[in-house]
């Protein structure tokens, strides 16, 4: 669906996450982001009377499900949860490596710019981390590993992908999160 088929709701929030995926809360202007969706300010404050927090809190909330799809889609292509997991951070790659090494984490640049700051962006954030962990516990839990093995586990493959993803953009290279993919094979498969 093109970005002016959508309503003016669904505009303002994608493009503020995309705003600020690239940019940061900061670095994303409320003007930039209302010309950038192609509305008004009178609309932003209609459908966001909390203004640029409420639209950001929004915004990160978008960005959380739409990596939690590609997650999700990298889970779901492989049976074995090893590599699974090997096969996200492939895919995670990929997709980097296809947007120019622009399209990183949807939440990180604001999650640390926005830190003991606003904390209703600092807790959309944190639900999404948490989100994503769930959704690879999910995986870990299915292939029989222990509850608490799984879920620290999850927290580990979604720091070591936040990690790897950061320095394949700075590095404009797929290799540290196809290296991490590798470890993290390998890591999960010591569980089974």
């Amino acid at each position: 669906m093109a970005e002016t088929a959508l309503g003016t709701r669904e505009r303002l929030v994608r493009t503020a996450s995309r705003l600020m995926q690239h940019q940061g809360y900061e670095n994303a202007p409320i003007k930039q982001i209302v010309r950038d969706a192609e509305a008004t300010l009178g609309s932003l404050y209609h459908f966001f009377p909390g203004g640029k927090q409420e639209l950001a809190v929004a915004a990160i909330r978008f960005g959380d499900q739409e990596f939690a799809e590609l997650l999700r889609s990298g889970l779901d292509s492989r049976e074995d949860a090893a590599e699974a997991v090997g096969a996200v951070a492939a895919q995670l790659a990929a997709a980097l490596h296809t947007s120019q090494w622009a399209d990183g984490c949807p939440v990180t640049a604001t999650a640390l710019e926005t830190l003991d700051r606003l904390p209703d962006i600092q807790a959309a954030c944190a639900d999404a981390f948490h989100n994503w962990q769930n959704l690879v516990a999910e995986k870990l839990l299915a292939a029989g590993i222990a509850e608490p093995d799984a879920r620290d586990l999850a927290v580990t493959v979604i720091n070591t992908l936040e990690g790897a993803e950061m320095t394949s953009q700075v590095t404009r290279s797929q290799s540290p999160l196809l290296t991490a993919g590798r470890h993290l094979t390998r890591l999960v498969r010591s569980y089974y």
